[in-house]
């Protein structure tokens, strides 16, 4: 109460952080009364995660709450921003006469208008505006989001659960949503449900083998050029590296458009296997 009182949300966040995690005071989250006090954020969602088998009964909804508060923070940031670009991007080649600021296709506005220049104004009167059409067509792309869930992934996990969640709210996609570490688990069903249901479902900790998430992966794949692949991983691989490397080269090869997210979170320059995402660049996906 009194670090509340004193210093600023971001400061409780790191002292509350650092309690949990230098001092070992883990056992404070078992208690309902303590864990509805404390600030929600990533870390402790990630914290949370990697403990919910010794989650005590009475302390399980509570430790729903505080997932759910952290969720529904960043849906609310990232998910109006993501759905504009899906839609955008699927549609940007049919125009509608039907006017919506969000919906400007800016790139064709300003070519076709850029007679209309006034160099008084330094600026393009446009004649006409155009707009990306709003129709979605069902199930135009796959997506799948391949998700490392070893432990040093945790922040990531909290992310890419939530992004999964949003592209599986959308029509015009058709999403899979895949964890793993030494094993592979299917989230997809619990990804159109509830992201909060997907995160209990993901089991922090273990070993990594990336290039067996990537096989169980490829059955998703219909038509390899409307498919968009994204590899949630720090690339330390446990498994196969060599057939790792084939498999994504294939997967490029036959028109997947891949990429790897070395980490997805607020933290910085993620600690990741260089000399494998050098190998994965040269294959054209990008790290």
């Amino acid at each position: 109460g009194d670090i509340r009182t004193y210093f600023k949300e971001d400061v409780v966040t790191v002292i509350q952080q650092d309690a949990i995690e230098r001092k070992g005071m883990k056992q404070l989250l078992f208690e309902p009364e303590m864990l509805k006090n404390i600030q929600p954020n990533v870390q402790l969602v990630g914290t949370l995660m990697s403990l919910k088998g010794q989650i005590p009964e009475r302390t399980k909804e509570t430790a729903r709450m505080v997932v759910r508060a952290v969720v529904d923070e960043i849906k609310l940031k990232l998910e109006q921003k993501i759905r504009q670009a899906v839609l955008g991007a699927l549609n940007r080649n049919e125009h509608t006469p039907i006017p919506n600021a969000s919906c400007i296709d800016w790139k064709w506005t300003i070519g076709r208008n850029l007679k209309n220049y006034n160099p008084d104004l330094k600026t393009i009167i446009p004649e006409r505006v155009y707009f990306y059409s709003r129709a979605q067509k069902s199930n135009n792309w796959t997506v799948i989001v391949d998700m490392d869930q070893s432990g040093s992934m945790a922040d990531s996990v909290v992310y890419g659960a939530v992004t999964g969640s949003i592209f599986a709210s959308l029509p015009a996609l058709e999403t899979h949503v895949v964890a793993f570490d030494t094993e592979v688990v299917n989230l997809t069903e619990q990804c159109g449900n509830d992201p909060v249901d997907m995160l209990f479902g993901v089991q922090l900790g273990g070993g990594t083998d990336i290039n067996k998430s990537v096989g169980y992966c490829e059955q998703f794949i219909k038509e390899p050029k409307r498919t968009l692949f994204i590899l949630i991983t720090d690339l330390f691989e446990g498994g196969n590296e060599a057939q790792l490397v084939r498999r994504l080269g294939e997967m490029t090869a036959a028109g997947v458009r891949a990429m790897c997210l070395l980490a997805l979170s607020d933290s910085g320059v993620p600690c990741y296997d260089e000399g494998l995402a050098r190998k994965l660049s040269a294959l054209g996906i990008p790290c």
